[in-house]
């Protein structure tokens, strides 16, 4: 279902060692990301939230800044001020979230992206464009997670565990939209290199 253990600590791996030589702003931001393992670009969401001080779903200069350091990047201030203005397509002066995360995200083939939107498209069974626990009942077979075989946790629970696999980190709320499925598996796809494995994992774990 998620890109594997192996594969994340590859990944990070592989993204901590061009951190160091990288000089493009953007690209250093993206392997940050990436150095997270497969949640790292959806934590972006989360991210986005916490530097919108003002709640507009849009970014000023100022809290940019503020949310770049907070993430973790050493940036001089003219990367930064660069860096903001590349993210802002329209020039408007602000950054909105898909001008952020369009620029950010790796970049994903066209066959990728139909793979995920199909796994999506299946367990949306209602068609009313977010996953819920309602989506998951019949679709997602409970009986064999220990934790439900043990009595720990009801159906509900368990399904709710596994939503939050997709859901912004730090901030569940038992919704997945599909940016944050889409988010998920971007990350996902930056630890496999070959489209072939993908493919594969992807059919396998959704039964496209």
């Amino acid at each position: 279902m998620a890109g594997t253990a192996r594969h994340d600590r590859e990944m990070a791996d592989k993204a901590k060692s061009l951190i160091r030589t990288t000089k493009d702003p953007i690209e250093r931001l993206r392997l940050q990301c990436l150095s997270r393992g497969s949640s790292g670009i959806k934590g972006l969401g989360r991210c986005f939230r916490v530097m919108d001080d003002n709640r507009s779903r849009s970014l000023d200069y100022n809290e940019f800044k503020k949310g770049i350091h907070d993430f973790g990047l050493d940036l001089e201030p003219e990367e930064i001020r660069d860096m903001f203005h590349r993210f802002d397509r329209d020039k408007s002066g602000t950054i909105d979230f898909d001008e952020f995360l369009v620029k950010l995200r790796p970049p994903l083939s066209q066959t990728r992206r139909s793979l995920i939107n199909k796994a999506f498209r299946k367990l949306d069974r209602t068609g009313d464009g977010v996953i819920t626990v309602d989506d998951l009942r019949g679709v997602y077979d409970v009986s064999h997670h220990p934790k439900y075989m043990n009595g720990d946790w009801t159906e509900d629970m368990v399904f709710l565990k596994f939503l939050e696999n997709f859901d912004t980190p730090g901030d569940p709320d038992g919704v997945v939209t599909q940016e944050e499925f889409y988010n998920y598996y971007v990350g996902v796809s930056a630890s496999i290199d070959n489209d072939i494995y993908f493919d594969v994992m992807m059919r396998k774990a959704w039964k496209l």
